[in-house]
């Protein structure tokens, strides 16, 4: 919303007719989840109000939009109750919504009342615990905010002045999309702008930053206040040097209804209702068409993925070719070669004319594998060989080699290459993406990824897979058992999943062969399990 627009959108302007939107969070012990979500299903209907409502054991956060007069009954209804005392109900007159297009973009065309785990997500590893909310940040006032930017390092904080005037830094708690088009610029006050993604981004980020907060006054903001109570917290959880830890309560909206020219605030705060700017960023507010695709290109995510033994990866990336572009909106897939490269073998085929039967007069393509057979050696020839026996479908279980190899050169790649959201693994690449996510949690405490798909996958003959269930949230896709996949059992693919985390694990069971499906309802499964992660 810009700055200069927030003046004639106070609590109260306007008259009953006039449309507005409110905003609300509080964290509070709530007894009955599900029975406050009925609640507010019933009211906000009764009054016609349409918006996002989300209730969790934690409280509740709420982004409404309705008539002034209804709003101003949703508040009185709500502050009755004891639950509800001390929040801060963020309410302002606009305009009605530009079109319906532009209200159904940003879902103000109807009411959604959903039970959640929590409010807001912090750590993108559900099994993680979430810092606790009473260890938040203290609570600034806009003229507080203000007048500490102002001063620097002034003495309206008590905490500040004790500390001998330590360095005052502002970090910004949202993501990039929101930073892009406005944020707080204060001369010679340091601005740390994250650049995430996503709000479960924040974590990493502050650990990787932990020496240029160490020792400082943060000041912490976003756009209405929710998100900052946890990562405050999560700042002061790292104890002796993050003590000082200050949050503009009522986020930005409220430091622009105090400071209606903007203040230190330059350019726009993004809100996430139809009154002004969430479609800034993806449409014209004039000829409303996309004005760039920078923000989807953000919220993609990065997919590690494996492929299957005697494969490699410009094969794999053919064969999921329709995979990717399934999830073009949601993934980018990138692949790797595995480190043993393997003799090029085909299966001789009789015939009457000749014992000796010639082999494929195409020139070979390098393959690898992830595992290998005992004294199975690397290929260090360019020529065919025959096949000593015929195929067999089991020859996966004597693949017992080669784990501590393919390790290390993934650790490397991925040093290489970036952080990967996830990993994604094929037939021997699944067994092999398993048993590194594995050895990760063994070494590091937890697996570096945010969540793993596992294809067509079985247990790797590798190591011991005894002990604690891998912590990594996981879907699972292999054939349902009914023959169609004469590679892989469905009980072997089955077994991998169950050496996952079961609370977090998903199951994709097709009809089909030894492949990822990429039609109904299958492809569906995988798109909900990635966008839950977006």
């Amino acid at each position: 919303m810009d700055a200069t627009r927030q003046q004639d959108q106070r609590r109260g302007d306007g008259g009953g007719d006039r449309y507005g939107v409110l905003l609300y969070y509080k964290y509070a012990e709530v007894p009955d989840a599900a029975a406050l979500a009925a609640f507010y299903e019933a009211h906000c209907r009764s009054l016609a109000l349409v918006g996002r409502v989300r209730v969790g054991p934690d409280g509740v956060n709420a982004t409404l939009g309705g008539r002034m007069m209804a709003l101003e009954k949703h508040i009185a209804e709500m502050s009755s109750n004891t639950l509800f005392e001390g929040t801060d109900f963020k309410l302002a007159s606009c305009e009605d919504p530009v079109d319906e297009r532009v209200a159904r973009e940003c879902g103000f065309t109807s009411l959604s009342v959903r039970v959640v785990k929590e409010l807001v997500t912090l750590c993108s590893n559900p099994m993680s615990a979430p810092p606790e909310i009473s260890s938040a940040g203290r609570h600034l006032s806009a003229a507080e905010f203000h007048s500490v930017l102002q001063n620097v390092a002034g003495t309206t904080l008590d905490a500040v002045a004790s500390a001998e005037k330590n360095e005052v830094v502002v970090v910004d708690a949202r993501n990039v999309y929101e930073t892009r088009i406005g944020k707080f610029n204060v001369p010679n006050v340091e601005t740390l702008d994250p650049e995430i993604r996503q709000y479960s981004d924040l974590p990493s980020w502050v650990d990787e930053h932990t020496e240029k907060l160490r020792g400082k006054s943060i000041l912490m903001y976003c756009t209405g206040g929710i998100r900052c109570e946890m990562a405050s917290a999560y700042i002061r959880s790292k104890g002796e040097g993050f003590e000082n830890v200050f949050q503009l309560y009522g986020g930005i909206q409220r430091y622009l209804e105090q400071f209606p020219d903007g203040g230190y605030f330059e350019g726009k705060n993004f809100v996430f209702d139809h009154s002004h700017c969430r479609m800034l960023v993806l449409v014209c507010p004039t000829c409303q068409v996309k004005c760039c695709t920078d923000s989807e290109q953000l919220k993609k995510l990065r997919i590690l993925c494996l492929h299957g033994f005697r494969q490699n990866a410009s094969n794999f990336k053919g064969r999921t070719s329709a995979l990717a572009k399934k999830l073009k909106h949601i993934a980018v897939l990138i692949f790797v070669d595995a480190p043993h490269e393997l003799s090029f073998v085909y299966q001789p085929i009789q015939s009457h004319c000749s014992d000796k039967p010639s082999p494929p007069s195409a020139t070979p393509k390098r393959k690898f594998a992830w595992l290998i057979a005992p004294n199975s050696r690397c290929n260090t020839e360019q020529d065919w060989k025959a096949a000593d026996a015929p195929f067999d479908p089991l020859q996966y279980q004597q693949q017992t080699e080669g784990f501590e190899e393919s390790y290390a050169y993934l650790e490397n790649a991925i040093s290489e290459m970036g952080s990967f959201d996830r990993i994604l693994g094929f037939s021997q690449g699944a067994a092999m993406a398993a048993s590194f996510c594995r050895q990760q949690q063994r070494t590091c405490g937890a697996p570096k990824f945010r969540f793993g798909m596992f294809c067509s996958g079985y247990p790797a003959p590798v190591g011991n897979f005894n002990g604690e269930p891998i912590k990594l949230p996981s879907l699972h896709c292999f054939g349902n058992g009914e023959g169609h996949d004469r590679q892989i059992a469905n009980r072997a693919s089955a077994e991998l999943a169950g050496l996952f985390q079961q609370d977090f694990c998903s199951l994709v069971e097709h009809d089909m062969g030894h492949i990822i499906p990429t039609r109904s309802p299958y492809i569906d499964q995988i798109k909900d399990f990635l966008s839950s992660f977006l």
